[in-house]
């Protein structure tokens, strides 16, 4: 048997065997070199960079408003797109400038760095190319070892092999240390010189050039003249390849350096806060506009520094453009430096008690259902629901009053009543259409306060709801039959997300109804444009730069919040003022204190015409001039009005009614104590008896009824006299006085006649008489009662109530 050796020496057999080796190596180089392509093709990390950064904001041009540090406390900015010629040609310069021509490494800048460390004896220069310097800030400055330079310069190439050279400077000019806590050329430009990088002088450029080759030279009183000299040498470098003249030279090396860092802009802080929820570490394009922010800021400071004596600390003001809902001016909060009195909150956002600004929507949905007219009387008397006993502002009653005059005098009582008309239920679901997302319970749960500030709403939402309503009336005869709910867009800061890069209105189909028609929001606006203003606006109409604004106020309960929101057909703007603790403060009103800062920002935006009437949408009616309803026959006085056209069928006048007088016209009769012949009728203007008797104290040229005919006292069966308080049904909880003493409850009542006695019975017991005014107060005791009252001609009225116990 052969050995193995005798195997390999036999030809046949050694041919094979020295073929398969040189297989077998040949696969192993090839295999060897595909081993050392891969890794070095995959030895770049897919994301180069992945320190956090800091999170930026900018106006709609581009300029930045607002920045946030990054979390590991460094003013490191999101890498640009681009960085400025000017700074790519003074680093180049400065640090590599065969950089355009070779590929990550450069052979003579090695051996130069070689020569010159031997020469002094220790590490003076690396040779590093712009290339592996980026791969050093991206291994985080690793320790100088043999080892690692040849690991950057590897890595240094397959990165040339990756990115384009204009991408490699972006890289080095992103990452690079600019001395302390900044990074990067953005962070680095606004820091020492308090802006963008497009703007610094070729001074400025220079120190940034040559700052990230030894960043501890910026801090002030630290070889400050060393950092001036390596400035002005690469200056004098600029110069000598023709990159600037020698006049740009001489006054650039004149320009001093830095001193202390600046402080970046903050414009809009708590619309950075906002951001930094869901856009951490990133650059963010807004819709701000910057000048006006700083406008709007300024109104804001000034107003808080008047405020803060009457201890109101807060403020929140939000302007936006109707058309597209993007967002001009977003101030959160009065803006201080240090954290006091709630000035961190961005109030914008908060759910407060609304007060009275959602009345408007209630006056325009009726007037959209056609249940009321501008002008139609609405009762304004004291009125109790249940336990809910709403009462205006100024605690007055004016018996029947207009519902445009009600809106604009913001009454309660009148709102409640209409509230109580429309349905609750309706008013809830038109709410949320508009964009109220604070409604969190159901409709029921709110009740009728809803209408007083009972639901609580955000300025965002709610100046977004008024821009809605504009925005339907600028584009009416789109909306008249057709409505899209991507037409209703929210408001909106982020330009990328602005109405005006989305898909066009006409080529999308249109097949709902508006929320309310343009004529209900005509008439409202034009309710609206007519309130009385502040003191400091209170002559706004003899000025012809003054423009025409809906607006309208609100005030919360226990003063602890004031709204003020107007319209243009341009602008919707919003304040809020007050402490976000929810103390309430004595006088803090809508008008007192939102209003002036309303005007104020009104004032600083361009006017615009008024809103186009709706023709299309209004037809001319003929209404009661006393009453505001629709005319009847008997309406002695009438007028004619732009109204809805769904109103042309709506109520008659209810108060116009015929009465007979005698030939005299002294008395009033009937057909069973006076000769009909002789009887003179007459349409006359009555309100039942608890609005008259409020009514004709505010209204010198109400008639009253004439007294009824001696010989028809017994004839009459018009209703004489009405209960105020209490309503039917009723349940009082009578308290007890400071002594301890039972108190009394004061009971109210009507009488169409002057000078008429009324008695009062309780339970059929006797309890007193009144005559003008009729009032009494007694002290039932617990249990259901039943309330008589009898006038002195007879007439007779029959109540029921319920006194719960005595606290």
């Amino acid at each position: 048997m052969k050995t193995i050796a005798e195997l390999f020496l036999h030809p046949p057999l050694a041919a094979v065997l020295r073929y398969i080796v040189r297989h077998m190596l040949s696969c192993a180089c090839a295999g060897i070199l595909a081993v050392f392509f891969f890794l070095y093709w995959f030895s770049l990390p897919a994301t180069l960079f992945d320190k956090p950064t800091s999170t930026i904001i900018e106006d709609s041009e581009g300029r930045m408003i607002g920045a946030r540090i990054a979390e590991d406390g460094q003013w490191r900015f999101p890498a640009s797109a681009a960085i400025p010629e000017k700074y790519a040609q003074a680093v180049v310069w400065f640090e590599d400038k065969r950089f355009y021509r070779h590929h990550g490494v450069d052979g003579r800048a090695i051996v130069r760095a070689l020569i010159q460390n031997i020469r002094h004896r220790r590490v003076t220069s690396g040779g590093s190319t712009i290339s592996m310097q980026v791969i050093r800030l991206m291994q985080d400055h690793p320790s100088r070892t043999l080892l690692q330079k040849l690991k950057e310069t590897l890595l240094a190439t397959r990165l040339e092999i990756r990115c384009s050279k204009q991408e490699i400077l972006n890289l080095y000019a992103s990452h690079a240390p600019f001395g302390g806590n900044v990074v990067g050329l953005n962070a680095a430009s606004w820091r020492y010189f308090g802006r963008d990088p497009d703007d610094l002088s070729w001074a400025e450029t220079a120190t940034l050039a040559v700052l990230p080759n030894a960043p501890s030279l910026i801090h002030p009183g630290r070889n400050r003249n060393l950092l001036l000299e390596k400035r002005n040498r690469l200056l004098d470098r600029l110069f000598e390849e023709d990159v600037i003249s020698e006049e740009n030279c001489r006054l650039a090396k004149a320009e001093s350096l830095p001193d202390q860092p600046h402080s970046l802009p903050s414009d809009a802080p708590h619309l950075l806060d906002r951001i930094v929820e869901t856009s951490k570490g990133k650059r963010i394009r807004t819709t701000l506009q910057q000048t006006l922010q700083q406008r709007v800021n300024g109104i804001v400071g000034r107003y808080a520094l008047s405020y803060r004596g009457n201890f109101v600390n807060n403020m929140a003001v939000l302007v936006a453009e109707i058309e597209t809902g993007d967002v001009l001016a977003y101030v959160g909060n009065v803006y201080q430096s240090e954290q006091t009195s709630g000035n961190r909150v961005d109030v914008i956002r908060a759910p407060r008690s609304t007060g009275s600004i959602l009345k408007p929507f209630l006056y325009a949905a009726m007037i959209d259902y056609g249940e009321l007219l501008p002008n139609m009387l609405v009762p304004d008397i004291p009125i109790q629901i249940g336990n809910f006993s709403p009462k205006n502002f100024d605690r007055s009653y004016s018996g029947a009053v207009p519902a445009q005059r009600a809106l604009q005098r913001s009454l309660n009582v009148p709102a409640v009543k209409l509230l109580q008309q429309h349905g609750i239920e309706k008013f809830y679901k038109l709410l949320q259409t508009l964009g109220m997302k604070t409604l969190s319970f159901p409709a029921e749960h709110y009740g009728l306060t809803m209408i007083l500030g009972g639901a609580e709403g955000t300025l965002w939402d709610i100046t977004g709801m008024y821009a809605e309503l504009a925005r339907t009336l600028n584009h009416f005869s789109k909306y008249m039959s057709r409505y899209d709910p991507a037409d209703c867009h929210e408001l909106n800061f982020l330009q990328q997300q602005s109405y005006r890069h989305r898909q066009p209105v006409a080529n999308r189909p249109l097949d709902h109804t508006a929320p309310i028609e343009a004529a209900a929001i005509w008439q409202t606006f034009e309710a609206l444009s007519e309130l009385n203003r502040p003191e400091e606006e209170a002559t706004w109409k003899v000025f012809s730069s003054s423009q025409k604004i809906a607006w309208k106020t609100g005030t919360s309960y226990g003063f602890r919040d004031a709204w003020a929101i107007g319209v243009t057909p341009q602008h919707v703007v919003g304040v809020w003022v007050g402490n976000a603790s929810g103390e309430g403060r004595p006088a803090l009103t809508g008008v007192n204190y939102a209003a002036p800062v309303l005007f104020d920002v009104f004032a600083g935006l361009p006017h615009s015409k008024w809103f186009d009437i709706p023709h299309d949408d209004l037809t001319p009616m003929v209404v009661c001039r006393k009453s505001g309803y629709r005319a009847s026959p008997l309406c002695t006085a009438t007028d004619t009005i732009p109204a809805a056209r769904i109103n042309a069928e709506s109520e008659e006048c209810p108060f116009h009614a015929v009465i007979h007088l005698d030939r005299q016209r002294k008395y009033r009769v009937t057909s069973e104590c006076y000769n009909v012949a002789e009887m003179v009728h007459v349409p006359w203007f009555v309100l039942p008896p608890v609005q008259e008797w409020f009514y004709k104290s505010k209204n010198a040229d109400y008639k009253s009824l004439p007294p009824i005919h001696p010989d028809c006292l017994n004839t009459e069966r018009q209703q004489q006299m009405e209960l105020i308080y209490p309503p039917l049904g009723l349940t009082i909880v009578l308290p007890r006085q400071l002594d301890g003493s039972e108190g009394k409850v004061v009971f109210k009542a009507a009488h169409r006649r002057t000078g008429a006695t009324v008695f009062w019975h309780i339970d059929h017991h006797y309890e007193g008489s009144t005559q003008t005014p009729h009032q009494l107060a007694v002290s039932p005791a617990p249990g259901e009662h039943t309330l008589i009252l009898v006038d002195d001609k007879g007439n007779k009225i029959t109540g029921f109530f319920t006194i719960e116990g005595k606290k």
